[in-house]
């Protein structure tokens, strides 16, 4: 009995001024980091949502269906809202007007909501930087850019409702198979590393435009004094000429000037060729590299060199039947010191030295 008195007595004691029991705070204190811990669990799943947002958004997920849908849904709104916009330019659809004007209102909101999450997850597009530095680089990108043209048309620039067809842009891009092989990285890749030859060419054809303006000046002043004015007026002229134009609106009248013209037109021709071989070959290169890139990987840690003896059954037949009959591809064989890169008729000898993957 003295004993229960005296606990009840402790217990009174330790009560609070509130009326608060201190021994009981303490008794549920240990129960309460359970809150952060389900607050850092909501975190998680917050942050695996907004992960699994920019997987959907983001432009050539095939292998994800949702991502894929997303991209044919975006596809459908961005043919939705320009088939609006040409379609509003005839008068004879007046009366359609209304359901062109919801059809852009739609899209338009499709296209901000779109806008808006991959500002969102921009540092999943930029894992290397801050969130703000992720959000400024996607603003300042290309695709970044293209958004924000065909938004704000809508709501400030109506006289710049063309820039609405940049979206077109957009459709390109989710057709992509994938980044490796993606057209616009090749175009991109070729144009970097021809640029000084393409400045080149490009600075030739500038000279060659500016000396037939000069001479045609010459040559057709006289005769034509309303039509070459000065040294610079037969730009245009030589514009249509050197590219093979043609409009016929400034022309030469005197044989001289006609003369001169022909001779301007073959070196246009050839000129303009310049550039357009250069990128040709470096498409070329650029798709050869590319497939040796892919080979090399598909045959990672397969290669090998063999050194052909005159016992070897290699000796004395050609690259092709030596790659039917042991189910190698032949590289290279390497002959007294020469490379040899491969015909199917080339006959392998003793003492050739053949690199190969194996198949």
């Amino acid at each position: 009995m003295a004993a229960r008195k005296r606990k009840k007595t402790a217990r009174n004691g330790n009560r609070t001024a509130g009326g608060r029991d201190e021994n009981r705070t303490k008794e549920y204190a240990g129960k309460r980091p359970d809150i952060p811990h389900l607050g850092k669990e909501q975190s998680d799943k917050k942050e695996d949502g907004r992960k699994r947002i920019f997987e959907i958004i983001q432009i050539g997920q095939t292998e994800d269906l949702p991502s894929r849908l997303f991209d044919l849904f975006l596809v459908l709104a961005i043919v939705l809202n320009i088939s609006a916009l040409i379609l509003e330019t005839f008068s004879e659809l007046e009366s359609y007007m209304p359901v062109f004007k919801g059809i852009e209102v739609v899209t338009v909101v499709i296209f901000t909501i779109e806008y808006a999450l991959r500002i969102w997850t921009a540092d999943y597009l930029y894992p290397g930087s801050s969130h703000a530095g992720a959000v400024l680089k996607f603003l300042l990108s290309f695709d970044g850019i293209v958004d924000l043209l065909t938004i704000l048309p809508f709501f400030f620039l109506s006289g710049f409702a063309a820039f609405r067809i940049l979206r077109v842009v957009r459709i390109f891009h989710l057709f992509r198979i994938n980044a490796y092989y993606d057209s616009f990285n090749v175009i991109t890749t070729v144009l970097a590393e021809k640029k000084n030859q393409i400045i080149s060419s490009i600075l030739i054809i500038v000279i060659l435009m500016v000396a037939s303006s000069l001479s045609m000046y010459s040559v057709e002043h006289d005769a034509q004094p309303d039509v070459f004015k000065n040294a610079f007026s037969g730009i245009w002229w030589s514009l249509a000429t050197v590219f093979t134009v043609g409009y016929g609106d400034i022309y030469p009248i005197t044989p001289l000037g006609r003369t001169l013209a022909v001779l301007t037109t073959f070196l246009g021709v050839g000129a303009v060729a310049i550039p357009t071989g250069i990128i040709s070959a470096g498409f070329v290169e650029q798709y050869t590299r590319l497939q040796r890139d892919i080979t090399a990987s598909q045959y990672k840690n397969t290669t090998e060199v063999i050194y052909v003896d005159s016992d070897s059954p290699f000796c004395r037949i050609t690259i092709g039947e030596a790659e039917d009959s042991f189910g190698i591809c032949i590289s290279a064989v390497i002959r007294r010191g020469s490379v040899l890169v491969g015909a199917d008729d080339i006959i392998l000898e003793a003492k050739d030295t053949i690199v190969c993957i194996k198949l």
